[in-house]
């Protein structure tokens, strides 16, 4: 989605490869395999350090879990960078993924097409984190933020790049250019 949006995007395996770019996404996947895998490879300091110098970084359903404060059922420590405390695959198993319009305001009035595949829910919000969208938990009947932004940390239970609106991964592109990143179409 970023190169479609005329940017380049690379894998970032090392510490090393972390000076090579303006900003950082973090992926759906498993966040227990991610965090094991930085405590392995020796990348939480790293990690920390980077986002320390205002670096923007997005995290997209497991990515968000690495992102947040705090994680249920996660037996390792996550980046704790965002003000949000969040239950691991709490929409349910494989089977119970859905699809949902999203209103995002910060998007543009048409609805953004949500995929939640085994999805986070936000638990808590902290004082200084924006909620962009919400969708109506039928567990608990209440509204539950499925998009979140801290500062220069973003953050989306669902996975946009199994869409073709490319509306979030711009978003994003602008939080990088804002943060004063050289980011720019490559």
């Amino acid at each position: 989605m970023l190169r479609r949006l005329g940017t380049g995007a690379r894998e970032v395996r090392s510490a090393d490869d972390l000076r090579a770019v303006d900003g950082l996404v973090i992926p759906g996947g498993e966040s227990t395999t991610f965090c094991r895998l930085m405590q392995d490879f020796g990348l939480y300091e790293p990690l920390r350090a980077f986002l320390r110098t205002g670096a923007p970084a997005w995290g997209t359903c497991a990515g968000m879990i690495v992102l947040a404060r705090q994680a249920s059922g996660l037996e390792f420590p996550t980046l704790q960078v965002l003000d949000i405390e969040v239950d691991r695959n709490a929409y349910g198993r494989q089977v119970d993924s859905f699809e949902a319009d999203l209103d995002v305001p910060a998007l543009g009035p048409a609805p953004f097409p949500g995929v939640f595949i085994r999805a986070p829910v936000v638990a808590s919000v902290g004082p200084a984190v924006e909620v962009l969208a919400s969708v109506r938990d039928e567990r608990g009947g209440r509204q539950t933020p499925v998009a979140v932004q801290q500062g220069v940390f973003l953050a989306t239970s669902f996975h946009p790049e199994l869409t073709d609106d490319t509306r979030f991964h711009a978003y994003f592109l602008r939080l990088v250019q804002s943060a004063g990143r050289t980011s720019s179409p490559k």
